[in-house]
């Protein structure tokens, strides 16, 4: 069906996913998730009711993010002996694909099976400052488990650099905040960052007798007043789960992905979004920020020949 149209008149279509019992609606502006509804009725994602609002009142709820999910320093990197520039749109670094990123752009669809729909974007060479001409494809699956599942999919005419991640804020209580959110996170080590939420020089940090230790399960508030915007390195085969007490609602996260970004929304505002400070959580599978600069990080690198392939899903229990 469709959901409107952006002002360059681009048709945005909202495609809805049902097993019977909950229901993922998905719009083709951004491949945006614009809600997951439970059996009970309960949305447990942060979404936006026009496009408009998705213009110009997100925080990028629900998109996939790109080409360069997360922060690249200073807004360059040389691959192959050339420096690429990008926008600098976060602090003197660039961040989430640059000031037009896969997150404002109208993806096709196409219906991929009976409960699931794929779409893509072809992003060309030079777009935001990145080479080669990218086609990129995330299909969105809703299972008879409760499961969502993101493939994604890559490929490049040209070198290029990509780290695709879907920007979603979840918030299992459905309203309210999220303090009270139980978090277990498989992950030994997080990336210290700089004030510009750059990686410091240097491993990765154990988490063990550090704020930032969610191994066993814990409040989100539980410390740092809940502020959290970090890339933890997860375990092999890690099982991330988000539990709401109250409610008793659970949510498990896996992926294939070496990382996932946890923020806990503490930056939203209640005035540039209709969403006041941490009313919902992010859980962004991905490769390492700033990897096309550090050599020590898996390689984000793309090359032509070559497939990106990831998987995540988002089990509700």
């Amino acid at each position: 069906m469709i959901f409107g149209s952006t002002p360059a008149g681009e048709v945005v279509d909202r495609h809805v996913l049902s097993n019977g019992r909950m229901s993922v609606a998905i719009l083709t502006l951004g491949a945006t998730i614009q809600s997951v509804e439970l059996a009970d009725g309960t949305d447990v994602v942060l979404g936006l009711p026009t496009v408009s609002d998705y213009l110009t009142r997100s925080r990028y709820f629900g998109a996939v993010v790109g080409r360069y999910g997360n922060r690249i320093a200073h807004g360059r990197f040389t691959l192959d002996g050339r420096t690429h520039r990008l926008a600098l749109n976060n602090n003197g670094h660039s961040l989430h694909g640059g000031e037009s990123g896969f997150d404002k752009k109208v993806w096709r669809a196409e219906p991929d099976a009976e409960r699931a729909v794929r779409l893509t974007h072809v992003s060309k060479d030079g777009e935001e400052g990145y080479p080669g001409t990218l086609t990129a494809s995330v299909t969105y699956t809703l299972t008879d488990a409760d499961e969502l599942r993101l493939d994604y999919h890559a490929t490049t005419d040209a070198p290029t650099v990509v780290n695709l991640t879907n920007h979603s804020y979840f918030n299992l209580a459905g309203s309210g905040d999220v303090r009270g959110h139980v978090i277990t996170m498989p992950a030994d080590h997080y990336l210290e960052v700089d004030e510009g939420k750059i990686p410091v020089p240097g491993a990765p940090v154990a988490v063990a007798g550090t704020p930032y230790d969610f191994t066993v399960p814990t409040p989100v508030a539980a410390r740092m007043d809940g502020a959290y915007d970090h890339c933890y390195v997860l375990r092999p085969g890690a099982v991330v789960r988000v539990e709401e007490p109250v409610s008793g609602r659970a949510m498990e996260v896996t992926t294939t992905e070496p990382g996932v970004q946890f923020y806990t929304g503490h930056l939203l505002d209640g005035i540039a979004t209709p969403y006041g400070r941490q009313a919902g959580l992010c859980l962004e599978t991905q490769h390492f920020p700033d990897s096309p600069n550090r050599p020590d990080f898996p390689s984000t690198v793309l090359r032509p020949g070559e497939d990106l392939t990831s998987r995540t899903t988002y089990r509700f229990l």
